[in-house]
């Protein structure tokens, strides 16, 4: 190998890629313009899982989160939304740019999920007509820009989304006239290529996507002809599996598994986050990792936006302090690391 095609010149190769995988993320747009090969490395799949390999990861909470009014403003109409970055260790917040196709607020009731570093947002509602969409936004962190890709194969709304093994998985949901779906697909994000799954064992409208081990399970939803009552079974799958698993009587909570903030415990357990006996009971979003556990919501209808930490599964929550441009209502939100 000449110099010249060293990652860094004088240091053996397996030095320089340590040296390179201890860059804090927010350095990636400067350092890819150190040479088309820094470029190549540090927006590749590799260079991912190497960082994850070696346990140098930056792991945060994303919401889709409303953003406040300018003290000025004169809008009564729908609140805006965008997506807010949280490190749970050092308290710090930060607000992405806006997607260029909608530079006044993210579609309504859009999904969100992560893919190998990058936020993933689908789907949703356009904020002016209310029509569906099937639009699919990547945010590159390596860039600092969005691009556009592939769209969902389906218009749908109100679906589980989850991401395993970099591949992001949407099903279930419903379509333009309301019609529960049984529908799955998953989304290589790298190739920009959608595949179809096998169908769940029914319908599920309104359902809620986690990962649990190796599979994505959707848990409950609801039938056409059974608008809002929530099945208490779920259905899960391994990519490259040929068919869904069911299983009976995992959702016991009251109502829709979004609403009632569903999450897993200890014990790879569904459970709800949110409750008469929960710090938030009304609105209530959840992000997981293995390491913590963030819940938003308000204690009462029509309360204040508050967010609580649990370190990992100790069952002791502490209220986070969050800045006033942070302290919208949280729609969805997910699990990102780079």
């Amino acid at each position: 190998m000449t110099k010249s095609s060293d990652l860094i010149p004088g240091l053996p190769e397996e030095i320089a890629l340590e040296c390179l995988t201890r860059l804090h993320y927010s350095t990636y747009r400067v350092a890819s313009r150190v040479s088309k090969r820094w470029r190549h490395l540090l927006r590749s799949r590799e260079f991912y899982y190497q960082r994850k390999l070696s346990a140098r990861t930056y792991k945060a909470a994303c919401f889709i989160q409303s953003i406040p009014l300018q003290s000025d403003s004169k809008s009564t109409g729908s609140p805006s939304y965008g997506v807010s970055m949280l490190d749970p260790i050092s308290g710090a917040w930060e607000r992405v740019d806006p997607v260029p196709d909608y530079p006044d607020g993210l579609p309504l009731f859009c999904r969100v999920t992560s893919s190998e570093g990058k936020i993933v947002i689908l789907g949703g509602w356009d904020p002016v007509s209310y029509e569906p969409l099937s639009h699919v936004f990547i945010y590159d962190f390596t860039t600092r820009k969005w691009r556009k890709g592939k769209n969902m194969p389906e218009y749908r709304s109100f679906f589980a989304v989850g991401e395993l093994n970099g591949r992001v998985i949407i099903a279930g949901g419903h379509e333009e006239n309301k019609n529960a779906l049984s529908s799955a697909w998953v989304y290589d994000v790298t190739q920009d290529e959608w595949n179809e799954l096998p169908k769940m064992s029914q319908e599920r409208d309104e359902c809620e996507g986690v990962v649990i081990g190796s599979e994505f399970w959707v848990v409950s939803g609801y039938k056409t002809d059974r608008q809002g009552q929530f099945e208490s079974s779920a259905e899960s799958i391994e990519l490259g599996a040929r068919e869904w698993k069911r299983v009976e009587d995992v959702w016991r909570g009251s109502g829709s598994p979004k609403s009632s903030c569903l999450g897993v415990d200890k014990g790879e357990i569904l459970v709800s986050w949110s409750g008469p006996d929960m710090e938030v009971k009304v609105g209530t979003s959840g992000v997981q990792s293995g390491e913590w556990t963030i819940v938003s919501g308000s204690s009462y209808q029509g309360g204040p936006q508050e967010f609580y930490m649990m370190e990992g599964q100790n069952g002791k929550w502490k209220k986070l302090k969050v800045p006033d441009e942070f302290s919208g209502i949280v729609q969805s939100g997910c699990f990102w690391e780079i």
